[in-house]
């Protein structure tokens, strides 16, 4: 149930939740108080609770607004950790599902509550989806601009009126987000399948989707999946389509591969996931923390990939330690389809991505973009106080917080400055096409540019070194490529 209430509610003991209302101002972040039974709270089953939201509008007044949920904790290694993430379906009257726009997102009745925990920024996954957002949309038409992320806005949380920290609210991955059409059930009670959408949870044999165990097709999970759609009905016919992708991955030949691949994924979407993981180095992908999608199984097998869950990026680890260190060009080389395209140079994946990895470091995945995007969150979380309220509540509780958001920013700003540019060394050498044969006429060509004797730009791809300048240190690499030492 719909109600608006009054900030000071009538009747009600006071809290911190009551206090923290009656103090916003301009620069306040969304406070959010979740009511519900402690003791009854899990991981596995929803309890029945109430949500309510304040916030400011447009005029400075405070507006706040609460509905009927059911939520449970969310998150498998974060269930257990001391500042809970939220799982929260909002319900009508009557505890059926109930749609509504939060905070100016779409409207939906499934929402999430990120606690960031193990985040020393409590912002990398959001970064990541802003970025994953511009950089990657829906192959098909949407009544949500074809966004294939989720959309978020941070929030701070009360638990029963008692303050609980910085929190991310945000829709989920789902049907209505990406389109896909929904399942049929027959008078006879039969199921016709139609949009399918995959969650990687674990890492077993088939994450690499290139093999697979014999499981249980009765249910939500089977091998390293989760059937997120159409979930209430597990079934073979609704788990056939992933094994039969995963068939094409491991057992097609290399001529049925080459030839019929864009039949099963779309390129630009697969060149777009390949950058993304590689340039932040995010860890538990793939396929954990990825989906799977098809909008009409009846109609194309073709799927699309989204990421999930991109805390462990930008040099941090996924239990919040730092990770300094950076992708290379075979971090997927191990998983299909990757494991025969790169290697294969399929229809010239590589130079396309290098190509695609240009356009975007001018744009999008520019070092100055990204500093921006984190700078502006911090800017966000320390006028408001909710930095500071976070720090004093969960230092150290399970990783350590810095007073100063901007030192931690810092390190994640200069960490993805260093990978750019091996990612770029890399794909320079991409760029080149296969059938470029290095010689010592690209020495003639190297000397006339460097003694004047020619106005026309060189190539770039005499940047044999690929350091970024074309000098005589090109001539040597030329030499050392040719006498094969």
């Amino acid at each position: 149930m719909i109600c608006l209430l009054s900030v000071a509610r009538a009747g009600a003991q006071s809290t911190a939740f009551d206090a923290a209302v009656q103090a916003m101002t301009g620069k306040s972040l969304p406070q959010v108080n979740l009511q519900f039974n402690l003791s009854q709270a899990s991981w596995q089953a929803f309890v029945p609770g109430n949500i309510t939201i304040a916030r400011l509008n447009a005029g400075g007044q405070v507006e706040t607004v609460a509905y009927d949920c059911r939520l449970r904790y969310r998150g498998m290694s974060a269930a257990f950790l001391m500042k809970k993430s939220f799982a929260v379906k909002l319900v009508d009257e009557d505890g059926e599902k109930l749609d509504a726009s939060l905070l100016g997102m779409r409207s939906d009745n499934n929402w999430i509550l990120d606690a960031m925990a193990i985040d020393r920024l409590r912002m990398r996954n959001r970064v990541c989806f802003d970025v994953w957002n511009e950089i990657s949309h829906v192959p098909w038409d949407t009544k949500y601009g074809n966004r294939n992320g989720t959309e978020g806005r941070f929030v701070e949380v009360f638990v029963n009126g008692n303050y609980n920290g910085v929190y991310c609210l945000t829709d989920k991955i789902d049907r209505k987000l990406l389109n896909l059409r929904k399942a049929v059930v027959g008078d006879d009670g039969a199921v016709a399948v139609k949009g399918l959408l995959y969650k990687g949870n674990n890492k077993t044999v088939s994450d690499t989707l290139l093999t697979y165990v014999d499981d249980d097709t009765n249910s939500e999970y089977w091998n390293s999946f989760e059937l997120q759609y159409p979930d209430d009905y597990p079934s073979l016919s609704a788990w056939q389509p992933l094994m039969d992708l995963i068939d094409f991955n491991g057992k097609s030949t290399d001529e049925s591969f080459v030839e019929h691949y864009n039949e099963w994924y779309y390129r630009d979407n697969l060149i777009d996931y390949w950058i993304m993981i590689n340039v932040f180095n995010i860890q538990d992908m793939p396929y954990k923390n990825t989906f799977l999608s098809t909008p009409d199984i009846n109609f194309s097998h073709r799927y699309m990939l989204t990421p999930w869950d991109m805390d462990a990026s930008l040099g941090l680890y996924y239990d919040g330690n730092y990770a300094n260190y950076f992708s290379n060009a075979n971090r997927l080389s191990k998983f299909g389809p990757f494991n025969r395209l790169i290697p294969g140079n399929v229809d010239s994946i590589k130079q396309a991505t290098a190509a695609r990895w240009r356009q975007l470091l001018e744009t999008t995945l520019a070092p100055n973009s990204i500093a921006w995007r984190i700078n502006d969150y911090c800017r966000v979380l320390v006028e408001s106080g909710a930095w500071q309220r976070e720090c004093a509540m969960w230092n150290g509780i399970p990783v350590p917080l810095r007073a100063d958001i901007y030192a931690e920013a810092a390190y994640a700003i200069t960490w993805y400055q260093n990978s750019v540019q091996r990612l770029d060394n890399t794909l320079k050498a991409w760029a080149r096409t296969d059938d470029d044969v290095i010689n010592s006429a690209w020495v003639t060509r190297i000397y006339n540019y460097l003694l004047g004797r020619t106005t026309t730009p060189p190539s770039p791809k005499l940047d044999i070194n690929c350091d970024g300048v074309i000098n005589s240190a090109d001539i040597t690499a030329i030499y050392t490529i040719i006498l094969g030492s």
